[in-house]
C-alpha cells in the first residue's frame, strides 16, 4: 500500500520545529529529510526514523521495524506521537545531528 500525500502533508506540519524539513517521492512512498539529510521514511502511511543513540535516548521504548523488505530496522514511530510538535521537532533535529551529510553527486558525463 502506497503513502498517501496527505500523510506526508500532515508530517511536514507537524514537523516545522525540525528545521528545513522536506520529503520526497520514492517508489510510492516518501523519503523525509532535515537539512538535507535523509532522516527516515513515510511507508504506508507509517513514519520510520533511522536509529540514533539521541533518537532512541529521546523517544524512550519504541518498536522498530524495517520500513520495507530487507531494509535495516528502523524507529517505528505511532502516528498519535506526530500530534506532539515539539516533541517530534527534537526527534528528527537530533537524528539529523547525528547522521553524516550526505555525499556530493557526481555530474554526469555527456557521451
Amino acid at each position: 500500500m502506497a503513502t498517501q500525500q496527505r500523510t506526508a502533508d500532515y508530517l511536514l506540519e507537524q514537523a516545522t520545529g525540525a528545521g528545513a524539513v522536506s520529503t520526497k517521492p520514492m517508489f510510492g512512498e516518501y523519503g523525509v529529510y532535515v537539512d538535507g539529510k535523509m532522516i527516515g521514511s513515510i511507508c504506508d502511511d507509517q513514519l520510520y526514523v533511522k536509529p540514533t543513540a539521541p533518537g532512541r535516548r529521546h523517544t524512550g521504548p519504541v518498536s522498530e521495524a524495517p520500513p520495507y523488505p530487507g531494509a535495516k530496522p528502523h524507529l517505528l514511530i505511532e502516528a498519535d506521537r506526530w500530534d506532539d510538535v515539539e516533541w517530534l521537532g527534537v526527534l528528527l533535529r537530533v537524528t539529523a545531528a547525528e547522521l553524516p551529510k550526505p555525499k556530493p553527486r557526481k555530474p554526469k558525463q555527456r557521451t
